[in-house]
């Protein structure tokens, strides 16, 4: 009997080999297993998206997270903040959606028609990207001030561009317009005229072609491009620094306000700014993720 009970709590009780067994096979260890075995080119990859993405984010989060849920909502909803959420996100989408009339027409006309200079046109359209963005609102600024070309021919109607919220708006519509051309042009070259030719000889009007036959597999490439637009126009600076006047509560935009406040060493007041607009902009990308692979329906 002793040798039966002895045998018995032998075998109850785990070996090395079943502990070690039972370690190698944890999900952390196999993880890491994983990640150790990896090829170099990603290693490589992970190590420069770390130190360029994840780390930033990671200490912008921690910073957020040392303030406090009282202290952090006071100054993520102070009317000055909601004052630049307001003017940012509004100016933003307006800016954006005039983009997505005028970036289809534009693309429309580089993709279906032939005229002199077209090259140079179409190589015009990534001059935003290229171009630094602080020479940009000098640009508009000179453009639109009320001796500029524009500004002066709308001044005597009393419409004024630059230094107020409506030349903000001109600013982010012109660095967001590359982004719904680039992302419409290709669509469109896929699309064979050939297909409208067929809608004309059913009987179909130019509106109802373009309603019905065009528009379906445009859809998800101009609200692609749409969000993109939206996208870096809530992060621009350069340019709306010098067109707008950057007064509170009526032209400041969110990316001024996280300057004005390190410009102050208010480090917790612009993190603060700074990760309400990271908040968005992940929410942001949530949604164009999900406009892609919506629109994978119609390749």
């Amino acid at each position: 009997m002793a040798t039966d009970a002895s045998f018995s709590i032998h075998k109850a009780m785990p070996t090395t080999e079943a502990l070690s067994r039972s370690t190698s096979n944890s999900p952390w260890k196999s993880f890491w297993n994983s990640i150790l075995h990896m090829p170099w080119t990603w290693r490589i990859m992970f190590a420069y998206l770390a130190f360029m993405l994840f780390l930033p984010v990671a200490a912008m989060l921690t910073k957020s997270l040392t303030i406090g849920p009282a202290e952090f909502w006071r100054i993520a909803t102070s009317p000055l903040a909601l004052s630049t959420y307001d003017v940012t996100f509004t100016t933003s989408l307006v800016a954006a959606l005039i983009d997505g009339v005028f970036g289809v027409l534009i693309a429309w006309i580089l993709v279906r028609y032939t005229f002199p200079l077209k090259k140079l046109v179409d190589a015009s359209i990534d001059l935003p990207f290229a171009l630094p963005t602080a020479v940009a609102g000098l640009t508009l600024a000179t453009v639109y001030s009320e001796n500029g070309w524009i500004g002066s021919l709308l001044a005597p109607f009393g419409i004024k561009i630059a230094f107020t919220r409506l030349g903000v708006g001109i600013a982010m519509m012109f660095i967001s317009l590359p982004f719904v051309v680039r992302t419409v042009q290709p669509v469109l070259m896929q699309i064979e005229k050939e297909t409208e030719e067929a809608a004309w000889s059913l009987g179909a009007s130019s509106w109802q072609t373009f309603w019905r036959v065009l528009l379906p597999p445009l859809f998800p490439a101009i609200l692609t491009g749409v969000a993109l637009g939206f996208s870096r126009a809530v992060g621009e600076f350069g340019s709306t620094v010098i067109i707008s006047s950057n007064t509170p509560f009526k032209d400041l935009i969110a990316p001024i306000l996280i300057f004005q406040r390190l410009e102050q060493y208010d480090y917790a007041g612009a993190t603060v700014i700074g990760m309400v607009l990271l908040i968005i902009s992940l929410l942001m990308l949530l949604v164009i993720n999900f406009i892609q692979v919506w629109g994978k329906r119609y390749d």
